[in-house]
């Protein structure tokens, strides 16, 4: 990790960058493999499945007998901690619940909403160095309270043509309606358009890769909409000397471990802090199994040395982290300063693992900086609100002549003519 002090706010833009992630140089390469699978539908599907995940596939979709014997497979402990932390994802997102209420605009004018579930949506669960079941869990419980019809999900199998038991699992306790034994650029496409087994949806879901990532992009551009843009996953850890440096490495290695293109950031005041920090990345580091991944992520990664509080909180969000950890004496009063972040958390007992797994917070949350206009998965990531509006005779005559000298400003003769015929038939009614 690099070691920062005190840097010029000129310098800021350069400190800042995340490992490059420049997916347009994939497009051509991957909206090759995109039309493929849009002509050819399943046929191509496997045919990619064996060129990139080195597997023939006999069937695309898991079989009931597979789903039963993969979720019997799953231990009892692992069940339970799933279970759990599928209970508090639903709880929290159950308080996310839109209640429309009509609104009088003007006498007689009458708006209001209504949340409606996106009728088909697709799930994509990396399968690769991690299976992110718990990523199951984020995605599928706010689908199915949305009132989502249809829910997809498309993983990559393994060697064997598997999918992992914690994924199936998952994906059956939150209500998942179709899984299927896809991963890449060719899940995404088979989701964006149909095949003869994968059926089309509306909205895709879900973290991947960069090709992944790119394919996203390229469906969202005019077939089908994504979720958010996103990059690789991030943390930065705000602390002050109060801060214990061990919680600050553990915090920092966990984020590094997800992958080599991962960031890890402290900001702090304390160059004790800072000193202490590097010791102990070095001793966990050494009892991490995904230790070589950790090391090339810290690459990436920084600690930064600001003169106070105020400079901290600045930089922060001029960074707007995907997950930020504040670990400041009076974090409470710090975390209201915060304005660009994906999801925070507060205090020294309350690491980003948490909200990773089970404390009913989602975690596909934006990153690269789009923290800054983006929000998280939430439910209402799943619905639309459609707008209704009545208007009365009183109403008519009330905005009426508003709405024909506006349309005749906008030279819009037609739009002014739609009221003009109305409010003539309401006077000759009186």
């Amino acid at each position: 990790m690099k070691l920062i002090k005190y840097p010029e706010r000129r310098d800021w833009p350069e400190l800042l960058k995340r490992p490059a992630l420049n997916t347009e140089s994939l497009f051509d390469t991957v909206r090759t493999i995109i039309d493929k699978v849009k002509e050819e539908g399943d046929k191509a599907v496997r045919e990619y499945e064996a060129l990139f995940d080195k597997v023939t596939l006999q069937t695309i979709i898991v079989s009931p007998e597979e789903m039963e014997k993969g979720i019997a497979s799953v231990s009892d402990e692992l069940k339970s901690a799933i279970s759990l932390a599928k209970r508090n994802i639903e709880t929290f997102h159950s308080s996310q619940r839109f209640v429309g209420e009509k609104v009088s605009a003007a006498n007689g004018v009458t708006c209001w909403q209504k949340a409606v579930g996106i009728e088909k949506v697709g799930l994509y669960i990396p399968g690769g160095t991690a299976p992110l079941f718990s990523t199951v869990l984020m995605l599928a419980v706010p689908a199915k309270l949305a009132g989502c019809k249809e829910i997809v999900l498309c993983t990559p199998p393994d060697k064997e043509g598997n999918v992992h038991p914690a994924i199936l699992f998952a994906a059956w306790l939150a209500g998942v309606d179709k899984i299927f034994k896809v991963g890449g650029v060719q899940a995404i496409a088979a989701m964006a358009y149909g095949t003869e087994t994968i059926p089309k949806v509306y909205k895709i879901f879900g973290p991947g890769n960069q090709y992944v990532t790119a394919a996203k992009q390229l469906v969202s551009l005019r077939d089908v909409a994504i979720d958010m843009p996103a990059g690789p996953s991030e943390v930065e850890v705000l602390a002050d000397d109060s801060a214990n440096p061990a919680f600050v490495a553990a915090d920092l290695l966990s984020q590094a471990e997800h992958g080599v293109d991962s960031q890890a950031m402290l900001i702090t005041t304390s160059e004790k802090l800072q000193t202490e920090v590097v010791a102990e990345i070095e001793r966990q580091l050494a009892n991490l199994p995904r230790k070589e991944i950790a090391e090339k992520s810290l690459n990436n990664s920084k600690l930064i040395l600001v003169r106070d509080i105020e400079e901290a909180l600045e930089l922060t969000n001029a960074y707007a982290p995907e997950h930020l950890i504040i670990e400041t004496r009076d974090y409470q009063k710090v975390a209201e300063d915060v304005v660009n972040a994906g999801s925070v958390f507060l205090g020294s007992l309350t690491p980003e693992s948490a909200g990773d797994y089970a404390s009913g917070t989602n975690h596909t949350l934006p990153t690269n900086g789009y923290a800054k206009a983006y929000s998280g998965v939430s439910l209402d990531s799943f619905i639309r609100k459609i707008t209704f509006q009545e208007i009365l005779p009183e109403g008519l005559r009330n905005i009426g002549p508003a709405i024909e000298e506006m349309a005749a400003n906008e030279h819009l003769d037609a739009h002014k003519n739609a009221v003009t015929v109305r409010l003539n038939a309401l006077k000759e009614m009186n």
